[in-house]
């Protein structure tokens, strides 16, 4: 059930409701919005009592019964875009947001010349990799609590805020402390266990889309950040395995549309992993921002060709300027800035 409460409630009257509805049996979760507050109540509505008596309450206008099984993330729980503030950046607002940075944190040399390059080229967060999936057991897989240390020291000089991937429940807490986004990867996107430890950090989780996940199998895990009162969820979607095999994945844009009409929470796109292939990167994210992503994941790097891992799909430095450049238009042709 969803409850929305008036205009200008006071937070005592809003906490009156919130114990009520605690009392009724549900667990309630709160979501404030630019005009309204909701409240997503969260319980079997067959064994407890009915929230409808809450529409006698003056602070109370209206009751409304959740039918989709992705209850919070709906936008029938909240109708109007969420923003998500990761570090001081804001996404999901007018401004689309470009995540840059290199696959892997490969040097401090190599992050250092990165971070300056994309912050000058107008880059808005700092992404890298300490922590690496790889198929291979014998690929680089990172330099783990190292490749933190340089990214918040990136940060410290750059000021980019850092979104870097978290890969087991036990390293949650050490990630979080040095980075201000959390990311799930593709081969994580149903480990529900990981997704509720970064939720419970209460850093913003941004959930990639399974190489072969349906849009309803990624809305539900992204239920797993709102259900353990994290309302900070962002989706990225990186492409899907198909049959097609020209590029790495097929970057799937439509899915882009699709949830921002199923839900409230900004989506990312990343072209990177969605083709595979840099030629294709800059293309990708022009149609990404022309159908509506809230922000852009690029992989890039100053020497792509010495790269340590995805080294096909990461862009130079000139590149990823002359990328800012080309975007700005589409954005302003969208209602949009970059």
């Amino acid at each position: 059930m969803i409850v929305v409460l008036k205009n200008n409630v006071s937070p005592e009257e809003e906490n009156a409701v919130v114990e009520e509805i605690k009392k009724l049996g549900y667990q309630p979760h709160v979501m404030h919005g630019v005009a309204r507050t909701v409240i997503g109540a969260i319980g079997d509505e067959q064994s407890h009592r009915d929230l409808d008596v809450l529409n006698a309450w003056t602070q109370v206008e209206s009751v409304t019964p959740i039918q989709k099984r992705h209850k919070l993330v709906s936008r029938e729980a909240h109708p109007q875009n969420s923003t998500v503030n990761a570090g001081g950046v804001i996404v999901g607002g007018k401004k689309i947001q470009v995540m840059a940075g290199p696959c892997s944190v490969e040097s401090e040399e190599q992050l250092m010349k990165t971070a300056h390059a994309v912050k000058a080229a107008g880059a808005s967060m700092l992404r890298g990799g300490a922590f690496k999936p790889r198929t291979s057991p014998y690929e680089f897989q990172g330099l783990g609590e190292e490749g933190l240390k340089l990214l918040a020291k990136a940060r410290e000089e750059t000021g980019l805020p850092i979104v870097t991937e978290l890969l087991s429940q036990d390293q949650a807490e050490l990630v979080a402390e040095y980075s201000d986004m959390l990311q799930i990867g593709t081969r994580n996107a149903q480990n529900f266990q990981l997704i509720i430890a970064a939720a419970k950090t209460g850093k913003p989780v941004l959930l990639k889309r399974g190489m072969s996940m349906r849009i309803m199998e990624w809305l539900l895990a992204g239920e797993y950040v709102l259900a353990n009162c994290n309302p900070n969820l962002l989706f990225c979607e990186r492409g899907i395995r198909t049959f097609e095999d020209y590029t790495r994945n097929t970057l799937d844009l439509s899915a882009v549309a699709v949830v921002k009409a199923e839900s409230h929470c900004p989506i990312v796109v990343d072209p990177s992993q969605g083709c595979g292939k840099a030629s294709l990167v800059r293309s990708m994210c022009k149609g990404a921002v022309a159908v509506g992503a809230d922000a852009l994941l690029v992989e890039v790097h100053p020497n792509p060709t010495e790269a340590i891992s995805d080294a096909a799909q990461q862009i130079d430095l000139e590149g990823f300027a002359a990328l800012m450049d080309e975007l700005a238009p589409i954005a302003e042709s969208v209602g949009r800035e970059i």
